[in-house]
């Protein structure tokens, strides 16, 4: 027989088998998930939940696609977690110090808490890529944050209300387009899709049977 824990989804108690996820559970309960459910596999960042474990005063947060139920787990889903999104022109922005003070100033605030860290749904150094920013350091800040999926679950517990991987996004958009090697191949390879020369060749791919786009995916040449 399948171990059967207890847990309660919106308030209500259902009894589901131990080896779910928070997310697998949801849906053997009977509900249908439409929103919050891009990967189902940890990296889109969408189903960011709250959550804790009956006696236990701690409330825990994590993606409902990568964590598996525990007994008498109460779960709480939340629509988005908010993040501060400035608007700004990559093409008029500089990698200045500036730039964080005028666009995310709150990361001057941080308190050195460590709760962004804690909380990470990806393990990332939460609070060092943020003191990387503070100092206009956006190499290592993209570096540090370059796994983030933007779930924004760290945000949710900054006492200072930073936007954590809207500042990570920054810096790597600063990255990309002003401090990190151009990529040649990158270049040479967009300019060839805009000269339609992979036209042909992806029309014939869309008229193949699913079965054989498998076979020429298992059997392609990586490049090493």
């Amino acid at each position: 027989m399948q171990d059967m824990f207890n847990i309660f989804l919106m308030g209500k108690k259902y009894e589901v088998p131990s080896n779910l996820t928070i997310m697998g559970a949801m849906e053997y309960a009977g509900y249908q998930l439409k929103r919050g459910c891009g990967c189902r596999n940890g990296f889109c960042g969408a189903c960011a939940t709250i959550y804790r474990i009956k006696d236990d005063r701690e409330l825990k947060v994590c993606l409902a696609c990568q964590t598996k139920v525990e007994d008498n787990m109460y779960v709480a889903t939340l629509p988005f977690f908010p993040l501060i999104k400035e608007v700004y022109d990559i093409e008029k922005v500089k990698p200045t110090e500036q730039i964080m003070m005028q666009l995310y100033p709150e990361i001057y605030s941080c308190i050195g808490c460590n709760a962004c860290t804690k909380s990470c749904t990806q393990g990332l150094n939460v609070m060092q890529y943020i003191a990387y920013a503070q100092r206009g350091e956006f190499e290592k800040c993209a570096e540090e944050s370059f796994d983030c999926v933007m779930c924004g679950v760290c945000s949710s517990r900054c006492p200072a209300g930073i936007s954590h991987p809207q500042v990570a996004l920054l810096a790597r958009r600063l990255n990309g387009k002003y401090l990190a090697p151009e990529s040649e191949h990158l270049t040479q390879r967009v300019k060839e899709i805009k000269n339609g020369d992979f036209k042909e060749l992806i029309e014939g791919l869309m008229q193949k049977p699913i079965e054989e786009l498998k076979e020429l995916y298992n059997n392609r040449e990586i490049e090493k």
